[in-house]
């Protein structure tokens, strides 16, 4: 991941306290996140400042921003769900279903490219394509609504000197999830030397998530993944398989090929896989130390581990522990 990020001074309190989850500055990066987990990057020419992404925080959560006024982005990823929707699939402004279930937006700062198949190459080109699609929105006509509302006015002049537009809105909304980002989880400091953090059963499955089941391998510490695109076989026998990061690349090795999704705090982000076919995480364990299965393109990296139920156990205990639970409120709209 190449160094882009910027540091940045917090200049008032009041924007702070807006985005809930973000504190004073922590080594210069200006957000609480895991100390394992370096300052997320952003872009050059969208820094993340605290009034910015406590400007995205509102609209966020306002459903003004949506082609009928029914459903903000909030609506598809809640903080106790790990900021997921709990939902397999879920419906979209005007009565489409997604055909891939929602992916979490924590710690999204921190990919190189968005969606399951990777098609966004930035997270404001994410935001707009979501913004779109999925709350029907037509982000011209959502930014006169935004910009007829008094304390909008006032707050975009203050963060980008101008009314709210498409652009401004799309950058506010990607300052904000670049904050999401997680805090200290048992695990995170259990390696910081507290003994007492986690369970024997913990210490055991990180070594199995290391070692003999062979998650690391994708699941990289200590984001817990590649940011890589990999085939594990759930498209095999479907009447309709999902060509995932193929309709991208239009590479053959590719069918089938999803993104490494990151594993902090995935004990309460259920379902599971970019289908959200799999109910519980130690099923979905259980899935993938199995070797998934059979299919052509399907990644060499899966095979069968041969795991005990207990290992499958100290597994589902190691992944508990990289559950965080950061402070974070819902904002006060204008």
């Amino acid at each position: 991941m190449k160094a882009r990020s910027r540091r940045w001074l917090v200049t008032t309190a009041v924007s702070a306290a807006l985005l809930g989850c973000v504190t004073t500055p922590e080594g210069g990066g200006g957000y609480a996140r895991s100390s394992a987990l370096p300052a997320p990057p952003e872009p050059a020419d969208n820094p993340t400042t605290p009034a910015k992404a406590a400007l995205g925080k509102q609209l966020f959560f306002d459903a003004r921003l949506s082609g009928d006024g029914s459903m903000a982005c909030q609506g598809c990823h809640y903080r106790h769900l790990g900021w997921t929707d709990g939902l397999p699939l879920s419906r979209k402004v005007g009565g489409g279903m997604n055909t891939r279930h929602t992916p979490s937006v924590y710690n999204t700062g921190y990919y190189t490219s968005w969606y399951w198949d990777g098609r966004a190459k930035t997270l404001e080109g994410q935001v707009t394509a979501a913004w779109k699609a999925q709350i029907g929105a037509d982000p011209a006509r959502a930014a006169a609504v935004i910009a007829a509302v008094p304390g909008y006015q006032a707050e975009f002049q203050q963060v980008f000197g101008a009314p709210p537009n498409a652009d401004n809105i799309a950058q506010a909304l990607a300052a904000f999830l670049r904050t999401l980002n997680s805090g200290e989880a048992p695990w995170d400091r259990y390696q910081a030397g507290d003994q007492t953090a986690v369970s024997g059963d913990a210490v055991a499955g990180y070594e199995l998530f290391v070692g003999k089941a062979g998650c690391a391998a994708c699941h990289k510490p200590p984001l817990y993944s590649d940011s890589l695109f990999h085939n594990i076989g759930l498209e095999a026998g479907k009447a309709s398989p999902d060509p995932g990061r193929f309709t991208v690349t239009k590479e053959a090795r590719d069918m089938g090929a999803f993104k490494t999704p990151s594993l902090r705090s995935v004990s309460i982000s259920g379902p599971y896989f970019h289908d959200g076919s799999v109910s519980s995480l130690e099923a979905a364990v259980r899935y993938m130390a199995a070797g998934g299965k059979a299919d052509a393109n399907k990644s060499g990296l899966l095979t069968d581990r041969r795991l005990s139920d207990r290992e499958v156990g100290q597994l589902v205990a190691f992944l508990a522990t990289l559950t965080s639970h950061e402070r974070f409120a819902p904002p006060r709209l204008p």
